[in-house]
């Protein structure tokens, strides 16, 4: 293993990051995995607590001419802007709601690849554990939070195993609390510090959340 690696893979990454979790008694948690590379480190997080797994499938929007300056988010159904930095690029709200509205289609189409029919996890009153599988700028992450919070999440907490530092002061601005095992400097990218940093692709999300799926209730023998 080269020098510079902290992890091997993503899932042995998630069962260290479950085992930092644990202790701290997170009230009624669910897990909810930015896509795709924070499923499998997400996965293991969850079969460590014992919480359901879903996915959060956030969609920057990106400001006129700067697609990687975000001026809001979208994601399962809610939209959050940052009215701050739209009012000082002077974007109205009909690029904002339009700009929206796109990436509003293409969350709503990979929800649909990913659940296979299965209804989002109710987050309302809920500590929602929010996993990837690193931090390299976090704008994502914090695009995660703010719809977190408007799905109704009673607390949110962001949760990876490796970090650049400035990302974790953003989010820990953001969120109720930031879980990070490491934040090595020079950060250069999350990839430099897995050995194994394969692409994680759709089936393989798709074949992580069947697995953690609720099994449907039978009705009790003899009713009916």
């Amino acid at each position: 293993m080269p020098q510079a690696c902290i992890f091997s893979d993503r899932r042995a990454a998630g069962r260290a990051l479950g085992a930092e979790l644990a202790p701290l008694g997170l009230n009624d948690p669910v897990v909810l995995a930015l896509p795709r590379g924070g499923v499998p480190v997400g996965y293991e997080v969850a079969q460590r607590l014992a919480a359901p797994l879903d996915v959060l499938v956030v969609r920057k929007v990106g400001a006129p001419g700067q697609p990687e300056l975000a001026i809001g988010a979208v994601g399962r159904g809610v939209t959050v802007s940052d009215d701050d930095t739209l009012a000082l690029l002077g974007v109205t709200r009909e690029y904002f709601e339009a700009a929206a509205g796109q990436e509003r289609l293409e969350v709503e189409r990979r929800e649909r690849m990913f659940r296979e029919g299965r209804p989002p996890l109710d987050l309302h009153g809920r500590t929602a554990i929010l996993v990837d599988d690193g931090l390299a700028t976090g704008s994502t992450m914090l695009a995660a939070v703010g719809v977190a919070r408007q799905l109704g999440a009673a607390q949110v907490v962001v949760a990876v195993p490796v970090a650049a530092r400035e990302a974790v002061a953003r989010l820990a601005a953001r969120a109720d609390r930031v879980v990070n095992l490491a934040t090595p400097e020079p950060f250069a990218a999350v990839g430099y510090w897995y050995e194994d940093f394969t692409q994680t692709d759709d089936a393989e999300v798709r074949s992580l959340l069947r697995l953690t799926a609720p099994e449907p209730r039978l009705a009790p023998l003899g009713s009916g």
